[in-house]
Formats: C-alpha cells, structure tokens, sequence
C-alpha cells in the first residue's frame, strides 16, 4: 500500500456496517492510529485485523502528529480512525489531517457511516440541507449563546449530546428558543436499542422521564420556519 494518511470511516454502532474497502485498508496499512485503542480493538478483532495500533485523542494529538508524519516520510501508510463514524467530524483527526496536507503527504479518504448524515436521513428534516453545530460548550452561558444564534436559522440544527445532558439541552431549547420548537432526537442508532422520539422538547423529556439514558445522542432542531 502506497505510503500516506488514509481516514477510516468506521460503524457508528452496529460492527457488520464497516465496508469492504474500509476492511481492506485497515488490514494493509502499516498503522492505525486510534482515538481509543481499546475501542478499535473491538472492531479489529471482529475482522481478525491484527494491524498495530497507536492512540491518537484530543489529549496527545499535538505530539502523535509528528510521529505520524514521521512514519509517512519513512514510507508508512497510516490509517486514522476514531471510536465511531468519520474522523475530524466533532472528533480527533482534524490537527493530523491539516498538518499532513502542510506537509505535502498524501490524504485519501475511505467513507463510512457517519451519525450527523444517519440522523438527518431518519428526521426527514433535511431536504433543503442543514447545520452541523457539533457538541454545544459545556459551560451554560456559551451553551445558551450558541442555541440563540441559531433561533432563526431556516434550515435544521444538528448537535451532537451526551446522554447525560439530553435532558438538560432540551431544557435549553424550550427556554432560549421556544417550547413548541420541534425536536429529532436519535440515540444508539443502528445498535439493537436504537430509539427515535420526536416531538416538542416538553414531549420528549416526558418520553425519558425516570429512565437512565444511556447512548450518544444526535439532537436535530427543526428550523424555526416549520413550527
């Protein structure tokens, strides 16, 4: 395999959505780079891929990047994945990625699942397109300033949630946009337990009420336009 960065699209949750060239590439390369080892560890022993591994998170991602252009320039190819989905997308990736073009190295993408795009299909919100906002600041009055800014957007607003602030960011939008704004919320997508509620914030935390939520949380907010 021709030396040079290669970013990995892997499943969003259910293991049997990696594709054929993904697989390929994971098994060819000389390294994979990984957001969580032991993570990936679960994809890689499921495909009997038995490439090496080396973490790269938003912790150590400053200094993994000159190791990896380190490797490349010696005529490695690396491939980056993160936990879930597309790398660089409101996850680790994006310093490696910028970096590697800075440094003349060749980037080739090899798509997969990603759950912005996955959620925005199952909402039926996104025909006209729409914003990706990613995860809101975890401080309330950044949280409350972005939420406002999109108030009038007049497409869909996609946010990435932790299940631990899903009732907490539906709070957020009944308070600093509107109680009868229309709300997507799409967790454990493609797992066995995945759920989809939609409905106003108010309907939603009804839905969660007295449950323990676990699961990454894509949350669309429907544009203002469209109540």
């Amino acid at each position: 395999m021709d030396a040079g960065l290669y970013i990995v699209g892997t499943p969003i949750g259910n293991l049997g959505d990696l594709s054929f060239r993904a697989l390929e590439t994971l098994k060819e390369v000389d390294l994979i780079v990984a957001e969580d080892t032991r993570h990936t560890r679960r994809l890689t022993d499921r495909y009997d891929i038995t490439t090496r591994m080396m973490s790269c998170h938003k912790f150590n991602e400053k200094q993994r990047v000159e190791q990896i252009i380190e490797r490349i320039h010696d005529g490695q190819a690396v491939a980056m994945v993160t936990d879930s989905g597309m790398p660089c997308i409101s996850d680790p990736g994006s310093r490696v990625a910028a970096l590697c073009r800075e440094a003349g190295i060749e980037i080739t993408s090899v798509p997969g699942p990603a759950a912005v795009t996955t959620a925005v299909a199952l909402s039926g919100f996104g025909e006209h397109g729409f914003i990706f906002a990613g995860f809101l600041p975890h401080k309330s009055g950044g949280r409350k300033r972005d939420l406002q800014k999109w108030a009038e957007a007049d497409l869909p607003v996609v946010l990435y949630e932790s299940p631990y602030r899903l009732i907490k960011v539906l709070d957020e939008i009944e308070q600093h946009l509107d109680p009868d704004r229309i709300v997507f919320v799409a967790r454990e997508m493609t797992k066995k337990f995945e759920e989809l509620t939609c409905g106003t914030p108010a309907e939603i935390k009804a839905a969660y009420e007295g449950r323990n939520v676990k699961g990454e949380c894509v949350v669309i907010i429907q544009p203002a336009k469209q109540k």
